[in-house]
């Protein structure tokens, strides 16, 4: 199933994930049903550095969470408590190395900030939130 994108492209539906593979025994799954609407996923958000900027997504079930488009701020633990720093730039991502580049803070990013280096802790696209805890001055 594909979908057009606001720049008129093709683009391929994300799923959610499915049993795959094989069987012990080396036979392989066959699909017992057809792809569901309740089973489509939607694009990844990549959490930026800037101006504070969040929206709200309604889950499945009625519930919803707060994502962060972009961020400025992260709550850094420093001996054992919170403050609040201004973010400069993301250093380094083990989800994705573009991602230092794209300035996408993900969980595990390695963040620069005005008192140091920290690692994100939170998932800010799912918790609305940066925590973070600091790795050197």
């Amino acid at each position: 199933m594909a979908f057009a994108d606001h720049f008129g492209q093709a683009k391929m539906t994300i799923w959610k994930a499915r049993r795959q593979g094989k069987k012990v025994t080396g036979g392989k799954y066959w699909p017992d049903k057809k792809k569901r609407l309740a089973e489509m996923g939607s694009d990844p958000l990549l959490t930026r550095v800037g101006k504070l900027a969040t929206r709200e997504k309604r889950t499945r079930g009625g519930s919803q969470i707060t994502q962060l488009i972009t961020v400025d701020v992260a709550n850094i633990l420093i001996n054992g408590k919170y403050k609040k720093t201004k973010i400069k730039l993301v250093q380094e991502n083990p989800a994705n190395r573009n991602f230092a580049r794209m300035n996408a803070i993900t969980k595990g990013a390695i963040i620069e900030t005005d008192d140091g280096t920290a690692k994100v802790t939170s998932r800010p696209s799912r918790d609305g939130i940066v925590n973070a805890v600091l790795i050197k001055k």
